[in-house]
């Protein structure tokens, strides 16, 4: 059985910083993406960042270049996500999501599976 469960959420004042990591097991994704996603109230599921180890691909949204790092330990079998300088409208929920197949990382649907969430609040 496959399962994701993302840890390091929390409260932080702006222009603070958080590592979110997501564990997996009952498999290895190296070959295929990992990608994080959040989703803040009444908004929908948006990406934020992907992984490829296979490819060295990364890809960040827009509004977290230069502030946000994603990093995989194939040997661990995690997934991080460095957030710095943090911003109010960072504020949501995240979700770790990982791909059994080669796949558009930026699309939510293209994902097989998906962590329960972490709950990443930023204070102004």
């Amino acid at each position: 059985q496959v399962q994701l469960v993302e840890s390091g959420g929390g409260l932080v004042q702006a222009g603070g910083s958080l590592r979110l990591s997501c564990a997996a097991s009952g498999r290895t994704f190296s070959r295929y993406p990992m990608g994080w996603f959040r989703q803040a109230p009444g908004k929908e599921r948006e990406f934020v960042a992907s992984i490829t180890w296979s490819t060295g691909s990364l890809v960040y949204t827009d509004s977290v270049k230069g502030r946000f790092t994603i990093s995989r330990d194939n040997g661990k079998n995690t997934v991080d996500l460095q957030m710095n300088s943090l911003r109010p409208e960072d504020t949501a929920t995240y979700y770790c999501a990982a791909a059994s197949r080669m796949v558009n990382p930026v699309i939510a649907g293209s994902y097989d599976y998906w962590g329960q969430g972490t709950q990443v609040t930023v204070s102004s």
